[in-house]
């Protein structure tokens, strides 16, 4: 039978994460290998509404690769959360003649994908680009690996300075609802304790922790606190609490920021992303639609879009288990 599907658009929505322009380059080229029409919208859903949209072909995505952020930029659209902003969406789309559309992005941009699926049937199939790793159906999600690497870099930089003036560091990382970065990074970079959302561990343990720190002999130490970690109201008051209940530490806060989402994306975001651009058009070209590309033990799998959207992903309880036993 011939497929339905002549043109197809791909855009990027929400915060960029490395690993996006990897996957716009997967998801052209694949348009290209296929002989579909691919078409870029610029800015998001905003630029749909708008109707910015620009004819991509396989030269188009040279050397984009290895970038961070997105050639595509992105924007936070409050019309489209709107019927009518959907609606000037669709008649965009319907004038342009795209059939069908890939996302880049991650719970918010998949909730208005779901949503205007479900108004206009227009076929959608998701990506995950985010760097917190928090959504469900996928192991990894685009720009978790890289930030993960951003984040272990900064810290072994921080040590240094930790250990040369026999300092604790508080470092606080992305996670405002999940500590996937915060985790990982802690066992990674050797952190003397890890603070997640996940886990209230409690001032009194904190402070018990950094006793046995200073006991056992250690001149420095780095705490690794997820922006999101309930032991205490945000990282400067456990700077201020643990300088007034132990003295005896010279205590410094380094709050990463915005610099875990920039940078070059790593080998595995690259590798993943050109996956999962090829499984998003194949998906769309075999009639499926409103599903959510993943890699579950290494396999690209497919996730309704609302199950991704109203599921939670679960903090890897062996890698905590393992933490604890590293800050001996």
């Amino acid at each position: 039978m011939q497929n339905p599907i002549k043109k197809l658009a791909v855009l990027t929505s929400g915060g960029d994460s490395p690993g996006m322009n990897a996957a716009v380059r997967a998801v052209v080229r694949t348009c290209a290998f296929m002989e579909i029409e691919c078409m870029a919208i610029y800015r998001g859903y905003e630029g749909m509404i708008e109707g910015d949209f620009v004819p991509f072909n396989a030269r188009s995505v040279n050397n984009i690769i290895n970038k961070g952020g997105t050639i595509l930029k992105s924007a936070r659209c409050e019309e489209f959360r709107t019927p009518e902003g959907r609606q000037k969406a669709y008649d965009q789309l319907k004038a342009a003649g795209i059939d069908c559309f890939v996302v880049i992005g991650g719970d918010g941009s998949f909730r208005g994908a779901s949503i205007f699926y479900k108004e206009f049937g227009i076929p959608v199939i998701g990506i995950p680009g985010t760097i917190d790793n928090d959504i469900f159906g996928t192991q990894f999600t685009l720009g978790f690996d890289t930030a993960l690497n951003t984040v272990v870099e900064a810290i072994d930089k921080i040590r240094d300075t930790a250990s040369s003036h026999s300092r604790l560091f508080f470092v606080e990382v992305m996670g405002r609802d999940v500590g996937h970065i915060a985790l990982n990074a802690g066992v990674a970079a050797g952190a003397e304790e890890t603070l997640i959302p996940e886990q209230n561990l409690g001032l009194e343990r904190l402070l018990d922790s950094l006793k046995r720190s200073k006991k056992s002999g250690k001149s420095s130490s780095i705490v690794v606190v997820a922006e999101g970690d309930k032991t205490g109201k945000n990282v400067f008051e456990l700077k201020e609490y643990v300088e007034k209940n132990l003295p005896i530490y010279d205590v410094r806060v380094s709050v990463l920021g915005h610099i875990q989402r920039g940078g070059s994306p790593t080998a595995f975001d690259r590798v993943l992303a050109s996956r999962m651009g090829v499984k998003a058009v194949e998906s769309l070209l075999e009639g499926k639609a409103n599903l959510m590309v993943g890699i579950v033990a290494n396999e690209m799998v497919l996730t309704p879009i609302d199950d991704a959207v109203k599921g939670h992903t679960k903090i890897d309880r062996e890698l905590i288990r393992v933490s604890d036993i590293m800050t001996i």
